[in-house]
């Protein structure tokens, strides 16, 4: 599996009211006359917040390697709603591969569900591997589906469904991420081009996009 992403800079005010109404808060000021964004048909899917806990290996060091190993605890942002359903939130572990171009930050990654953030941490300290760093942000998403003649016409492969992520992250800032997942390499150049279109839609240029993890931000905070 293969993680899409594209990240930029961005005032999530003016995306959030492009995102809900259709309109860039910028022209209600006369202002913005030239942007490109385009209204898009984007479906809310919630607001979470996410701690990452990242983790040093005992027998490599990841940022020579470019890769990353994480837990990731989840809940939505609404706590009284959490306590209604029963529902403390999800935990994850996730494994990041380097990066597999220069045009995007796309990584093959490897995820998967554990029951017990707190053993999974225990396991890993027992094994070597030790806490490197805590990244926290609230991610604000949205789905949206293109159509077919938004994207690229030259991929033979078409990925279609995408997530826009409005991201707080603490002592790092705001930013705009889009991302799909792709099975296969034969997908990443459509999954690439459709991400593209969609910030292009919302006024933002990926020309001006991050390479670098929110935890490398932290880092050279």
């Amino acid at each position: 599996m293969y993680e899409v992403e594209v990240k930029v800079p961005a005032e999530l005010d003016r995306v959030r009211l492009l995102l809900e109404d259709g309109t860039d808060a910028e022209d209600d000021d006369g202002i913005g006359d030239e942007d490109d964004s385009t209204a898009l048909d984007a479906t809310p899917a919630g607001t979470v917040i996410q701690t990452d806990t990242y983790y040093d290996a005992p027998h490599r060091t990841f940022a020579e390697t470019d890769e990353a190993l994480r837990i990731r605890r989840e809940r939505r942002s609404d706590s009284d709603q959490n306590r209604a359903d029963g529902h403390d939130g999800d935990t994850r572990v996730t494994y990041k591969g380097p990066l597999v171009d220069d045009e995007s930050k796309t990584r093959e990654e490897a995820e998967t569900a554990i029951g017990d953030g707190e053993t999974f941490d225990t396991i890993l300290s027992n094994l070597g591997f030790e806490p490197a760093a805590t990244v926290r942000k609230e991610r604000e998403r949205y789905t949206v589906e293109l159509a077919e003649t938004d994207a690229t016409e030259s991929a033979s492969t078409l990925s279609t469904d995408f997530t826009i992520t409005l991201d707080t992250v603490d002592d790092v800032g705001e930013y705009v991420e889009v991302e799909t997942e792709v099975e296969s390499e034969t997908e990443l150049e459509s999954a690439r081009a459709g991400a593209y279109t969609v910030l292009e839609s919302l006024g933002l240029d990926p020309d001006d996009q991050l390479r670098t993890s929110y935890l490398g931000l932290l880092l050279d905070a």
